[in-house]
């Protein structure tokens, strides 16, 4: 994409009035060029000049065309409103505590920072990969939703709408659970009753069936760690064929608590609000009662080891630098230990959990079906460990 010559991009506001905003290689000069014509700066890096005294505005204007001709940047006309307004009218009117707040990308390699958060696949996406887009205007809730608003590029009017995540996520172009765009109308109104009434339902169940695959994901780790720890216990070798002792089965049996505890954490953060949505009884699957309450009770029972390391966790990370790595992972795997006996539940139960949470809808109205619908393997369950022993802490 070949950079764009430096210009400054203007707009009007019904609240700010003449908005300039500088984009390109040269964003600081054009900074200069409009202090210089009298503008100033707002927060989040724009530039205004109130239209309320017509003649100052028209003084501002023509000593801003004449900085910029001086300095050879690009005055840009805008026919569309100033985004931060529309960004600010439309989270007034959607449910809930929504704001609003303008972020400029002077450099097109600004806006390269927001693959890290885009969980988008659309027109946005391609939208990046193809345009600079000079600033966006980014939603929030106070939940932790986070929407991407920006000018449709290549047409006069419209908007585009997606989501942003600091989650980690799968590639987004391959994932189906990823939201897609949603093109919106210029009006702010409609634009919010189309965010309300479609895309945040569709965003709510993308976010289910991510958390969903996410406790699945940790699952397998745990149950693959479990499958390798016991065939070496039945075997009594390593896969190379060295004999096991009893010392080193022990070693082995915590080494395996701390790589469980790592993913069992995933598992007890994520799972309470997917299992809160879970009803047996009004699914194709009204047997799956008795594993549903057994997997609640299970979380319920960890919730204090839980608690725990969490009020250790700032503690442990500032003293690893003083502890030894064993004596690190050993503090871990004590609460691994612990919660081995709701680790195997949730091993044992998972293919109930998976089917339940399948069919769950997420909370919020008109939530749509999952579109991430994969196959319910079996998975086999681990046999019962020996009693997990005492943790003194």
């Amino acid at each position: 994409m070949t950079p764009p010559s430096t210009e400054i991009a203007l707009s009007t506001s019904a609240t700010l009035g003449l908005v300039a905003i500088a984009v390109g290689e040269n964003y600081q000069k054009a900074n200069q060029a409009i202090e210089a014509a009298g503008l100033t700066r707002q927060p989040g890096g724009a530039y205004a000049v109130p239209l309320t005294d017509p003649k100052a505005a028209r003084r501002a204007a023509s000593a801003l065309a004449a900085h910029a001709y001086e300095h050879g940047i690009a005055l840009v006309t805008s026919t569309r409103r100033y985004l931060g307004d529309v960004g600010t009218e439309i989270a007034a009117q959607l449910p809930g505590n929504w704001s609003a707040r303008l972020e400029i990308y002077s450099l097109p390699l600004w806006q390269d920072d927001l693959w890290y958060q885009l969980w988008e696949a659309g027109e946005i996406h391609a939208a990046l990969q193809n345009h600079n887009v000079p600033f966006a205007s980014v939603l929030k809730d106070g939940q932790g939703t986070e929407l991407l608003l920006m000018e449709r590029p290549g047409h006069s009017s419209g908007y585009l709408l997606g989501a942003l995540t600091d989650h980690e996520k799968e590639d987004v172009l391959e994932d189906p659970t990823t939201p897609s765009t949603m093109v919106l109308p210029a009006e702010p109104d409609r634009a919010a009753a189309l965010i309300a009434g479609t895309f945040l339902p569709l965003y709510r169940n993308a976010v289910h069936h991510r958390d969903l695959n996410t406790v699945l994901a940790a699952l397998e780790r745990i149950r693959g760690e479990h499958r390798r720890l016991q065939g070496m216990k039945e075997s009594g070798h390593y896969a190379d064929g060295v004999p096991l002792t009893g010392r080193i089965t022990d070693a082995l049996e915590r080494s395996f608590a701390d790589l469980a505890w790592i993913e069992f954490r995933t598992v007890a953060d994520l799972a309470p609000d997917l299992i809160a949505r879970c009803d047996p009884g009004s699914s194709p699957w009204p047997g799956d009662q008795a594993a549903v309450v057994r997997l609640r009770g299970a979380l319920a029972d960890s919730e204090a080891a839980m608690r725990e390391y969490t009020g250790l966790n700032d503690d442990l990370h500032q003293l690893r630098r003083l502890l030894q790595t064993h004596e690190y992972h050993h503090v871990r795997a004590e609460f691994g230990l612990s919660a081995r006996p709701a680790i195997e539940t949730w091993l044992a139960d998972s293919a109930a959990f998976e089917r339940q949470v399948r069919a769950a809808k997420p909370a919020g109205p008109t939530a749509l079906a999952s579109s991430s619908q994969r196959a319910l393997t079996s998975r086999p369950v681990p046999p019962p460990a020996a009693p997990a022993p005492t943790v003194h802490r």
